[in-house]
């Protein structure tokens, strides 16, 4: 669908207006202290990967209003992300869910794979829902329950969640348990975490030594008692207990209300435990909306620390998994994913604007206000122009949200798959 000349042709009327915007940013006083070169070399590297189920209309438990020409197969799914990938050059791997993602056609799609520049870097497995013919049922918890036969049964997913993915290449594990408790005495709260923990060491025994396994906490929902991994603290302890290989995950949309997070960020980086984010918006709790639509500054003050810790030889050098995890009830899935990525790299953009040397002096000295304002600068400074920058040097569209409408794309794909096709695995 974007081909590179149709995508020449999308940015021919942008780019003069581009290029005095670009221009000016890089030459601002303001900018002085930063290498802008190097910014846009880095906003260009940088890989968010795109989850299965967002790319079909999400919703709640009151209803789903589903886009049209929505992805129903893995082959579609691939497709969806291509036109993606096309359009950021910033989103270049696919995170599957077991079982609606599970690969039939290892050559076709590995082929699939290579035409539209994409790889399968994580698989997510799912113990929190029964699925069809299911000899044991997750009702009452899967990898902590109090039956074995249920715990086998959940390990025994997981592991086969490996084996998929090792078949496209993948070398990630997530683990999400909804395992916990609605009322108290339901659960037996340390032999529940106990049993939890000797199930994800079956799993962990059972991946292959270059993989890695990520481990997920939140702390409610759809448990409102307990949660079994309510917290960074919980998962942090059980990827102690398994082994090197095992990470904490942290979803922002996982935390309760004003939950700092940027400094659980910095303490997983610390301890060399952060595995990986899955990026989203949230006002309440879970809400799973436009990364960096409801807390920009937030998302800021966290990437303002995994730019400090990577400058900090100090701490651990990791491999940080960036993934996006969102639910779109009113937005088309595919819009919603281009602002996602877009509001990411302007985060990530303005992290590396901060002046780092004057930021330590004002903290070394506790001037409070000049720290404060060193950050403001770079948090209000317009990257606008930077993004775009990498998006054009890259190959992909100065504006890829108006380059995907001018195309007419979500209609195009209406007329190839239907208006009443609708994604799976959500």
């Amino acid at each position: 669908m974007f081909s590179d000349q149709r995508l020449a042709e999308l940015n021919q009327p942008l780019l003069a207006e581009h290029q005095t915007q670009f221009q000016y940013t890089a030459e601002s006083p303001r900018l002085r202290h930063a290498d802008v070169a190097a910014v846009v070399q880095k906003l260009i590297d940088f890989q968010v990967a795109i989850p299965s189920w967002a790319l079909g209309t999400g919703g709640t438990r009151f209803g789903r209003f589903a886009a049209g020409g929505e992805p129903a197969t893995l082959e579609d799914k691939i497709g969806d992300v291509g036109i993606l990938q096309a359009l950021n050059r910033s989103s270049n791997s696919i995170s599957l869910h077991i079982p609606w993602d599970i690969p039939q056609d290892i050559p076709g799609l590995q082929q699939l794979l290579k035409e539209k520049g994409l790889v399968i870097d994580s698989v997510n497995s799912n113990t929190f829902q029964d699925q069809k013919d299911q000899p044991q049922s997750y009702k009452f918890g899967s990898l902590s329950h109090t039956d074995k036969a249920v715990r086998e049964q959940a390990i025994q997913h997981n592991i086969d969640c490996v084996r998929y993915g090792k078949q496209l290449d993948a070398k990630t594990l997530t683990v999400w348990l909804a395992d916990g408790s609605n009322f108290p005495g339901q659960s037996h709260l340390r032999r529940a975490f106990l049993r939890t923990q000797e199930s994800l060491a079956a799993i962990y025994e059972a991946m292959p030594s270059d993989w890695t396994m990520l481990v997920e906490y939140k702390p409610y929902e759809p448990n409102f008692y307990s949660m079994v991994i309510p917290d960074w603290g919980t998962s942090l302890a059980l990827c102690q207990a398994l082994g090197q290989q095992a990470q904490v995950l942290v979803d922002l949309g996982h935390h309760l209300p004003n939950t700092n997070i940027e400094q659980i960020v910095g303490r997983l980086r610390q301890f060399g435990r952060l595995g990986g984010f899955h990026f989203n918006g949230s006002m309440y709790g879970d809400d799973d909306l436009t990364t960096g639509s409801i807390k920009p500054f937030q998302l800021f003050l966290i990437f303002n620390e995994l730019v400090d810790a990577a400058l900090d030889q100090s701490v651990p050098a990791e491999a940080v998994a960036y993934m996006i995890d969102a639910s779109h009830n009113v937005k088309d899935p595919l819009e919603d994913l281009l602002q996602s990525v877009e509001n990411i790299l302007s985060a990530y953009a303005k992290a590396l604007l901060v002046d780092r040397e004057a930021l330590a002096e004002a903290q070394e000295a506790n001037d409070v206000v000049r720290a404060e304002e060193i950050l403001r600068d770079a948090f209000l400074t317009d990257v606008r122009p930077l993004v775009s920058e990498a998006y054009l040097r890259a190959g992909g569209a100065i504006r890829p949200l108006a380059a995907f409408r001018a195309e007419g794309a979500r209609e195009k794909l209406i007329q190839q798959r239907g208006k009443h096709s609708v994604s799976t695995g959500l």
